[in-house]
C-alpha cells in the first residue's frame, strides 16, 4: 500500500476544494472498489476525501421524478417502499448486486464509477490501455470470455461498467446531477455520462476534476412503473452479469406503446438500445416481437473467440425479460 493522507470533507465546497489543490486526490465513500483499486496498486491517489457527511442523501418522488442522493447506500435504496413500487427495475438490480455487506457499505454514487472487472486490467503484470495508454490490450487476443461484445474498439475490449444499478439508470433515462469545484451544478443524462473506449479507452467518463455525483433523478413514467432488471451469471450469487437486461414497457391493450431497452454485461459501457426500442414500439406484446427486438439489440456486435456465446445470451435475456414485464 502507498502512503496516503485522509481528510473528512463536512461541505461539497470543502470536498471539491480539496481535490482542486491535490492533483491526483480522490473521494472516498463506502470504499468498496476504491480500496480494492489501492491494494492492487492500481490507484495510487496521494490523498484520500472522506464524503460520507454531505448531505446527498435522501429517496423522494418530486416533480421530475424520484430523486436518490449519491450518498444513499445501495441497500437503503433497493429495499425502499417507493423504488420497489414504482421503479422496480432499480430496486431488482440493486438487490442482485453484490452481497449483503456490499451494498450496506456501497454508495450509488461509487457504484455509478465503478471500473472494469477485466482481469488484465485488475492485474499490473499485464499493459492496459486503460492503465497507461499506449501499452496494448492483451485481451484483444487472450482471454474475453466475460468481456464486451457491442461498443469495442481496437484498443478495449473490457467492460466499462460491471454492475447493475447502470444498465437500469440508462434504460429508464436517468439524470446525473453534478457540482463542481465552484459549486456550480450542471444535469448530465446517464447515456451521455459514460465514453466508449474508442482511442481514448483511459476516459471512461465525462466528470471533470474534482467533480462531484450530488443525485441521480428517474423520471416517472408508466415504463418505469412496469420494469423489470434480469440477471445472467457463473452462479447464484455474488457474481458480475455475463448478460443481463433492464426493461420497462407501456403495454395498452396488447400493443406496446413505448419501451425501454438496455443491456449489461455485453457492452463496452451499460448499453441502451435504441434500435430494440424501435422494434418494440406499436408492436403486438408476443414472443415474436421480443426475438425481432433482441436481435435488433445484438446487431452490432463484435465478439470474439471466447465471449461469442454472450450474443445469443444476451438475446435469450432480453427475450425473457420482455416476456417477464409483458405478463406483469
Amino acid at each position: 500500500m502507498n502512503n496516503f493522507s485522509y481528510t473528512q470533507a463536512t461541505t461539497a465546497k470543502e470536498a471539491t476544494g480539496r481535490l482542486k489543490d491535490q492533483a491526483q486526490a480522490a473521494y472516498i465513500a463506502g470504499g468498496t472498489t476504491l480500496l480494492d483499486l489501492m491494494k492492487a496498486n492500481l490507484a495510487e491517489p496521494p490523498q484520500l476525501v472522506d464524503i460520507n457527511l454531505l448531505p446527498f442523501k435522501g429517496i423522494e418522488q418530486t416533480k421530475d421524478g424520484l430523486r436518490i442522493g449519491a450518498m444513499e447506500r445501495m441497500n437503503a435504496v433497493g429495499e425502499h417502499p417507493l423504488v420497489k413500487a414504482q421503479y422496480p427495475a432499480v430496486s431488482e438490480s440493486l438487490l442482485l448486486a453484490a452481497s449483503p455487506q456490499l451494498r450496506n457499505m456501497a454508495s450509488i454514487g461509487g457504484n455509478i464509477l465503478q471500473r472494469t472487472r477485466c482481469g488484465y486490467f485488475r492485474d499490473a503484470a499485464f499493459p492496459c490501455n486503460k492503465r497507461v495508454p499506449g501499452s496494448g490490450c492483451p485481451a484483444l487476443t487472450g482471454d474475453s470470455h466475460n468481456l464486451a461484445i457491442l461498443g469495442v474498439s481496437d484498443t478495449c475490449i473490457a467492460n466499462a461498467y460491471p454492475g447493475d444499478l447502470s444498465v437500469t439508470l440508462v434504460a429508464l433515462d436517468a439524470v446525473l446531477t453534478l457540482e463542481n469545484t465552484k459549486g456550480k451544478q450542471r444535469q448530465v443524462p446517464l447515456t451521455e455520462f459514460y465514453l466508449l473506449p474508442g482511442t481514448t479507452p483511459q476516459k471512461e467518463n465525462v466528470l471533470k476534476p474534482g467533480e462531484l455525483i450530488v443525485a441521480v433523478t428517474i423520471p416517472a413514467a408508466p415504463h418505469a412503473q412496469r420494469s423489470t432488471y434480469l440477471k445472467v451469471r457463473e452462479r447464484a450469487s455474488y457474481a458480475y452479469a455475463l448478460a443481463s437486461a433492464a426493461v420497462g414497457l407501456d403495454v395498452q391493450g396488447g400493443t406496446i406503446r413505448a419501451a425501454r431497452v438496455a443491456l449489461g454485461g455485453v457492452g463496452a459501457q451499460p448499453w441502451r438500445s435504441r434500435e430494440a426500442e424501435k422494434a418494440l414500439v406499436g408492436q403486438p406484446a408476443t414472443e415474436a416481437t421480443f426475438k425481432a427486438a433482441a436481435a435488433a439489440a445484438l446487431q452490432g456486435a463484435k465478439p470474439r473467440e471466447h465471449n461469442a456465446y454472450k450474443v445469443e445470451l444476451a438475446q435469450n435475456t432480453l427475450v425473457r425479460a420482455l416476456q417477464q414485464v409483458a405478463g406483469a
